[in-house]
């Protein structure tokens, strides 16, 4: 039990937690702002690399998970899956939230998605245009650097530009939120590091194509590196790690929990520290609550206490709908006739607009980008037995053939056995295709026996799905390629999407009847039928918006925080 009584809670530490954290420890430093994380710090050189520690990488809990096993290792890993009907889940937990594995893509959605009548007035494109800028700076979005340095060269950039230039498709480089330098003019050397403006200490980025596992090098700029640094080092707010929220109580004026109260004495936020083996709960008060636990983790804390703990019965009726996975497809496309080296370079760097920026069409608007992965998998990938690997021994094998026969020995240099064993990868010519597009957003999240559960209407963003599919294909002819297949959840059996952009769940209205949030600038982000509690992160959204979230799920959170503190939001964050 904490007995100081906070002036602001925040719930979670992505995007949404790490702009509450800072703006708020701003208008109330030294300690009265509290931060609960649920995950672990990660420092430089922190991150999972080798199976073992990878083992341990993921998100387990044994009381959470429904039929685990209680003998079950707890972990407190990075990478949080979530399996439901046709569509699964992978969210993050660690101190940066999910900006610990996004792709780091800072992209403004076109203004016909947020002239859907479900967005409402407040949150139209010209009222959210000053917050995407402010955003945008704290983040250092900028395109990939070009030079006269080799290395800044990444040819599957090329690739799918040559690809998009086929298909008549305009492909541009992307605004990515990761670290070259304080300079945008003048990029530092790749592996230099240096201070941020923020003072915490940066890579310029190495090119590793780790971005999606944690960046070892903290070239990434995740808010735990910006907003957070400057909230915990400048504005001394307390961050506490490994805490699980576990349920908000509403308190009546003489600081007694009461369910009938509406948020105008505050709140009791019960947790579970992780850290410790033995009584784990305890609990800590505050004036006002933010919820920022991504769009999973909040709606499920909210309908718990709507619903199991009774303790917040007053929330619209609506929470838990219009969930989106935001359209997500992935593709791979094998072996193609030339290079696209697909482990080099930051994970996305170039976009190409299918009808979302231009001639939108809204049941097929998608934008296809160039995902990478760590060249570590490439190692796996490559002795895949494919007919590839079978060349390559093919070759082996003649090479020491060839060495016994002619020159009666083994004895002797020996580097083109090595050379003719890899040089057949499959890697090195493939590319992955990453899809995001404007489902329908009908999905609703709901407890089902305690834990939460998605019901996901597929069907209805079928047109958008086959039209990705279609253009997988085009790629695989295009660049003439041995195969190409969708992410191994989409076969003939069965057909489920996995989203890494789950939305929804909370979203911002005009009227609790339609919404969960209000749209009221004034009460930008606070929970109907309650004074002081409001959320910030990925489920205020109230439909997909085709491109990477995290701009918008920013700028909402900087216009929530703004209405909390009266604070007009800068970038230099002191």
């Amino acid at each position: 039990m904490t007995k100081q009584m906070y002036e602001a809670i925040v719930i979670g530490s992505g995007f949404g937690g790490g702009i509450s954290a800072c703006r708020l420890s701003k208008k109330w430093p030294n300690g009265q702002v509290l931060v609960l994380e649920r995950g672990k710090r990660y420092p430089m050189y922190s991150f999972a690399r080798t199976p073992h520690e990878m083992s341990k990488n993921f998100w387990n809990i044994p009381s959470e998970a429904k039929g685990g096993n209680p003998e079950d290792e707890e972990t407190h890993g990075l990478f949080d899956i979530r399996h439901f009907e046709k569509m699964d889940a992978v969210i993050s937990a660690g101190f940066g939230g999910g900006s610990l594995i996004y792709a780091n893509v800072f992209l403004e959605p076109p203004d016909w998605v947020l002239d859907d009548e479900r967005w409402p007035e407040s949150c139209k494109k010209d009222k959210l245009t000053p917050y995407y800028k402010i955003a945008k700076e704290v983040l250092g979005a900028r395109p990939i650097p070009t030079n006269n340095d080799p290395r800044r060269r990444i040819i599957r950039t090329e690739r799918f530009k040559q690809v998009a230039d086929s298909l008549g498709r305009e492909s541009k480089l992307l605004d990515i939120n990761v670290f070259f330098g304080n300079d945008f003019q003048n990029p530092t050397p790749i592996g230099v590091q240096e201070k941020n403006r923020y003072g915490a200490l940066q890579t310029s980025c190495t090119y590793c194509g780790e971005c999606d596992v944690g960046c070892n090098t903290h070239s990434k700029n995740t808010v735990d590196l910006n907003y957070l640094h400057v909230a915990e080092h400048i504005h001394k707010a307390e961050i506490k790690t490994e805490h699980l929220v576990q349920k908000i109580v509403p308190l009546n004026s003489q600081g007694n929990e009461d369910p009938d109260s509406q948020g105008e004495n505050g709140y009791r936020i019960y947790f579970l520290d992780l850290t410790l083996a033995g009584n784990r709960l305890s609990y800590a008060d505050t004036k006002r609550v933010i919820v920022s636990a991504g769009t999973l983790g909040s709606t499920e804390l909210l309908l718990k206490c709507k619903e199991e703990w009774k303790t917040l019965p007053k929330i619209s009726s609506r929470l838990g709908e219009r969930f989106s996975g935001n359209g997500d497809f992935l593709s791979f496309v094998l072996k193609g006739k030339e290079e696209s080296n697909p482990n080099y370079g930051p994970v996305i760097t170039q976009g190409t607009d299918f009808n979302l920026f231009k001639n939108p069409d809204p049941k097929r608007a998608f934008i296809l980008e160039d995902a990478s992965y760590p060249s570590f998998g490439s190692w796996a990938v490559n002795f895949i037995p494919t007919p590839s690997i079978w060349k390559s021994l093919k070759s082996l094998l003649k090479d020491i053939w060839y060495k016994l026969v002619r020159a009666g020995s083994l004895y002797g240099r020996s580097g083109y056995l090595f050379q003719d064993l890899l040089a057949n990868d499959i890697s090195q010519n493939s590319s992955v295709l990453l899809f995001m597009g404007v489902d329908n957003s009908h999905g609703k999240m709901f407890l089902q026996e305690g834990q939460l559960n998605i019901r996901w209407t597929q069907k209805e963003s079928m047109p958008l799905y086959e039209k990705i599919l279609e253009t997988s294909k085009e790629f695989y002819k295009i660049t003439k390629a041995k195969l190409w297949f969708p992410l191994f959840t989409w076969n003939f059996f069965s057909k489920s999407n996995i989203t890494v952009h789950s939305l929804g769940g909370c979203v911002l209205s005009d009227h609790p009847e339609t919404g969960v949030t209000s749209s009221d600038p004034k009460t930008f982000g606070q929970v109907y039928g309650y004074q002081n509690l409001f959320v910030a992160d990925g489920s205020l959204l109230p439909t997909a918006v085709g491109a990477n979230p995290i701009a918008t799920i920013s700028a909402l959170s900087e216009r929530v925080a703004e209405g909390i503190t009266g604070i007009e939001p800068d970038s230099g964050l002191v």
